[in-house]
């Protein structure tokens, strides 16, 4: 059986990822993601080879991050990612940034396979879809699905 959560990705909070207010900035978290996001593909089988092979390649076409404890410089971050949940064409998946075993942020996505010569969605591969499904959680974390609004 597969580990559940995945520790794919670490960093260390440098001078050129801090904003005005000698925090990092929105779009560092960001980033920091899409470094676990690269590294969750890779895992799970979407690599270079793989996008070269057959022209596909995963394009996020929803995000939610939620900023939850400020970073400083120096802060070492680990960030765990598990898969919640997939179809014939779509990955939902989510990354947990932590400092020390602290919760800092998250971010929830969607991604889509697309074929990039056809410009369309397609199917994932079975094998994919059988490496998402070994890897997916039993029940997606508490904050999964939230939308933003003032009530």
């Amino acid at each position: 059986m597969h580990t559940r959560k995945l520790r794919l990705y670490q960093d260390e909070i440098r001078p050129e990822m801090l904003d005005y207010n000698g925090h990092v900035t929105e779009g560092w978290y960001v980033l920091l993601f899409g470094h676990a996001s690269d590294a969750l593909y890779e895992k799970l089988g979407m690599d270079a080879r793989w996008r070269a092979s057959n022209g596909r390649s995963l394009y996020t076409v929803e995000s939610h991050v939620r900023y939850l404890r400020e970073l400083a410089l120096g802060d070492r971050i680990e960030i765990i990612s598990r898969v919640i949940a997939c179809d014939s064409k779509r990955l939902h998946f989510a990354h947990e940034m932590e400092r020390d075993g602290e919760l800092v942020a998250t971010e929830e996505l969607l991604a889509l396979c697309v074929d990039t010569r056809l410009g369309r969605s397609v199917p994932f591969e079975a094998g994919l879809l059988a490496a998402f499904k070994a890897h997916c959680t039993p029940s997606p974390p508490s904050y999964s699905g939230r939308r933003i609004a003032l009530s």
